[in-house]
């Protein structure tokens, strides 16, 4: 094992291992709510991390609004206000409670997602979503760029030839529908890719064959 990092999100209730293994391989272990996946993605196939975040603005403005709504009802009090004690109370705890709500979601649908497609089928290997910050911190930031060199490792390892390479590529998307990883429709799109990808009029692996002999 090269190295290992493992992300979790409370609020998600998501587990994540991630291991590089042999040079050329990542171990991936799921656990969420609904499922609990193991596999291994073979490298050869896989492109580079990608990274994306969302920002909830509005869920954000509405959770500042609210505070400094309940900021100001908190120092008008009843006294000022043509309140009875009682209706403030209410006020107070539905404000205090709509601020809360608003805090959640903003801090919920605040993301950072990582994401793993294989190269040539363009198919989601694996997608984590935690919460704003998820890569915060050098050693997750290290990972990515491990699992980044280890996949342009890789590429010497592939298949000289374009058959040969399609052929190897076909049965690791086989493969992982077999283990669960794809979906039956995420399979046959990624299949229609791969042999468009490598179809006639594509030379990419022929000349790098030919330059290779």
């Amino acid at each position: 094992m090269h190295a290992s990092i493992a992300l979790r999100s409370h609020l998600r209730r998501w587990f994540v291992r991630l291991e590089i293994i042999d040079y050329y391989y990542l171990s991936v272990r799921s656990q969420t709510r609904s499922a609990k996946l193991e596999y291994v993605l073979d490298l050869r196939f896989v492109d580079v991390p990608h990274v994306s975040r969302h920002i909830s603005w509005r869920w954000i403005a509405a959770s500042l609004l609210l505070t400094s709504l309940a900021y100001g009802v908190m120092q008008l009090g009843p006294s000022v206000l043509p309140w009875s004690q009682r209706d403030w109370l209410i006020v107070c705890a539905a404000v205090i409670a709509a601020w809360a709500v608003a805090t959640v979601g903003a801090l919920y649908r605040t993301t950072e997602t990582v994401s793993l497609f294989s190269i040539d089928g363009a198919a989601r290997l694996l997608e984590y979503t935690g919460g704003f910050g998820t890569l915060r911190g050098n050693g997750r930031r290290r990972f990515m760029a491990k699992i980044a060199a280890h996949v342009q490792l890789a590429v010497a390892a592939r298949r000289v030839t374009k058959a040969a390479h399609l052929r190897d590529a076909m049965r690791e998307h086989f493969r992982l529908r077999e283990l669960g990883v794809l979906a039956e429709p995420a399979y046959e799109s990624a299949k229609a890719r791969i042999l468009g990808t490598h179809s006639p009029t594509s030379s990419s692996y022929t000349a790098r064959g030919r330059a290779r002999a």
